[in-house]
């Protein structure tokens, strides 16, 4: 059997792992547009605020150790079309400009996502750059070392946006943050908990612009403002974080089923609506636990986890994966926030009949230092208490109380069962009735 995967970052190199140690006869060529594989992009903005130094820590394996477990890793080949007809790939070599045919038994696509570019004049001027690739990390690391670079300004307050302004800061850089809605992270979490976020940020010395409509950049050169129908900003640096679009282009012909925004849908096993075409990552949808259909929720862990499952798959199996609850968290400078299962917006857009408790209490006790608030919303079923979505925000181990919510919410927990839940004490880390049991209680 010849297996093509087209792709070779998180999701491809897993099912390519996986196939090859479950069908070790199997034929397995991966193409990769750019000069790495297996590279955690999570990772930039920390590299570029020089939080670590060796870019390699952000590559889980080299081309050369994907050939010793027998997997051909053909890197800067980008995959121009596929015929679906004949079972075969049209691909370049970007070093040569050679393109050959290559006929397959089974396809993965497994292509990411590439930074949405805005709709702003001058975007071609010098030091205006995104945060995605291993370049774009190198290349804005040495711009943050440079003593002229005083003022950064980050187009964009979603997850690479805001984790920019804390690299950015630590290099002792002037923050300025720039976002087109009334909010950050609008698409993450509730209101309740973006105004604390936002707060912090705004704390911490950062100018935050909401609802800013930015019509271009201006400089002679190199980007010297943000101009937007307000006012102008002097920056000597832009970021753009303005999201990500599934790289999907060179399927438009192929009659594979995708979303409006080029995502691929896929089922529980991966496949799409192709026969033997599986998909997975960023450059495609996700069976979500509570949703009704899948959603587009482009995360590193789910990538990884389909692309086991798919890789099973691909050498004849017929697992399933059951489906995502969207968790993701981040640090905003001292806050750290976690979110998992629906949020309120989302039920509201499900059409399901919930309730809400929100509360504000201690992550430890007060003789203990370290005591902060921390902040906590429950979504949960109106009728059965049942939990459906739980996001949670403070300065100290709020991200690991999310990943408790998400174990309840899994086990499909009541209010009543987390406000008793047996969670350990001691001190440091907790008062005897953590702050998950006060919400779950407070939760009627």
């Amino acid at each position: 059997m010849k297996v093509i995967i087209v792709g070779g970052i998180a999701a491809g190199m897993s099912a390519a792992a996986k196939l090859k140690r479950s069908h070790k006869e199997a034929q397995v060529i991966v193409y990769e547009k750019s000069s790495h594989i297996s590279f955690g992009a999570c990772g930039l903005p920390y590299y570029v605020g020089r939080f670590f130094d060796n870019p390699s820590q952000m590559l889980a394996r080299t081309p050369e150790q994907a050939a010793k477990s027998g997997i051909e890793v053909y890197v800067e080949h980008e995959v121009l079309k596929v015929n679906v007809e004949e079972k075969n790939v049209q691909v370049k070599n970007l070093k040569t400009g050679e393109v050959l045919t290559e006929t397959y038994d089974r396809l993965m696509i497994a292509t990411g996502a590439c930074a949405v570019m805005p709709c702003i004049e001058n975007l071609e001027l010098e030091n205006v750059h995104t945060l995605r690739s291993m370049e774009d990390g190198e290349i804005v690391r040495e711009k943050l070392q440079d003593s002229s670079i005083k003022r950064v300004g980050i187009i964009g307050a979603g997850f690479i946006g805001l984790e920019a302004v804390e690299a950015a800061k630590k290099l002792g850089k002037e923050v300025v943050v720039f976002q087109a809605g009334d909010r950050v992270l609008r698409n993450v979490f509730d209101k309740e908990i973006t105004d604390i976020l936002e707060d912090e940020i705004r704390e911490e010395g950062v100018r935050l612009y909401l609802n800013a409509k930015i019509t271009a950049l201006a400089g002679k050169d190199k980007v010297e403002q943000i101009i937007t129908t307000n006012e102008t900003v002097d920056v000597d640096l832009v970021i753009l974080a303005t999201g990500v679009r599934p790289n999907t282009d060179f399927l438009k012909d192929t009659g594979i089923e995708m979303l409006e925004n080029g995502a691929i849908v896929i089922d529980h096993e991966g496949k799409t609506s192709i026969e033997d075409i599986y998909a997975a990552g960023d450059c495609a949808t996700v069976p979500h636990l509570l949703m009704k259909k899948t959603a587009y929720i482009p995360l590193a862990t789910s990538a990884n986890k389909l692309g086991r499952i798919v890789g099973e798959n691909l050498a004849g199996k017929n697992e399933t994966f059951e489906g995502t609850l969207g968790s993701s968290c981040l640090k905003v400078l001292h806050m750290e926030a976690g979110r998992t299962g629906l949020t309120e917006a989302e039920a509201i857009k499900e059409g399901i009949d919930y309730k809400v408790a929100f509360i504000t209490d201690k992550n430890q006790t007060d003789y203990y230092p370290g005591q902060e608030d921390i902040s906590i919303k429950l979504i949960y079923d109106a009728k059965t208490n049942v939990l459906l979505g739980g996001q949670v925000v403070g300065k100290k181990d709020a991200v690991q109380r999310t990943n408790v919510l998400a174990t309840a919410i899994y086990a499909k927990m009541t209010t009543k069962q987390l406000g008793m839940l047996d969670l350990c004490y001691a001190p440091p880390f907790a008062r005897t009735w953590d702050a998950l049991n006060i919400a779950g209680n407070v939760a009627k």
